[in-house]
């Protein structure tokens, strides 16, 4: 739910002195994810905006890393900032997001990172 009146000061002053995404540590609870985990990307509805790319959803990739914990940007657009959650690094194989790419390449990559509503376990 959005936020009736937008406060411009709130965020700026959480992060003053400690940085962001480093405000928002220890509030995400415990990570879903782990390094090596395989995953798959939602395809969820996304309105007015998404970090999460057309492009990797329905493909399985591996959790490299749990990055950071922060609100998801499709919250933060709407200054919804009370449930952050991790952030994790997932890489693919090219193939796996096209399959016509070459054979000659098939051990290229694509790492990127997903908020974890995105991720379901494979």
């Amino acid at each position: 739910m959005s936020k009736i009146e937008h406060d411009r000061s709130h965020h700026a002053e959480k992060a003053t002195g400690i940085g962001d995404p480093q405000c928002f540590h220890g509030e995400a609870g415990p990570a879903k994810f782990k390094v090596g985990d395989r995953v798959r990307i939602k395809n969820l509805p996304d309105l007015f905006y998404t970090r999460c790319q057309v492009y990797t959803r329905g493909a399985i990739g591996m959790v490299t890393e749990a990055v950071y914990e922060s609100p998801a940007a499709e919250d933060e657009a709407w200054d919804n900032t009370e449930s952050p959650e991790w952030f994790y690094s997932v890489v693919f194989r090219q193939q796996e997001l096209w399959p016509d790419y070459p054979d000659l390449y098939a051990n290229d990559t694509v790492e990127t990172e997903f908020s974890e509503r995105w991720l379901e376990a494979v």
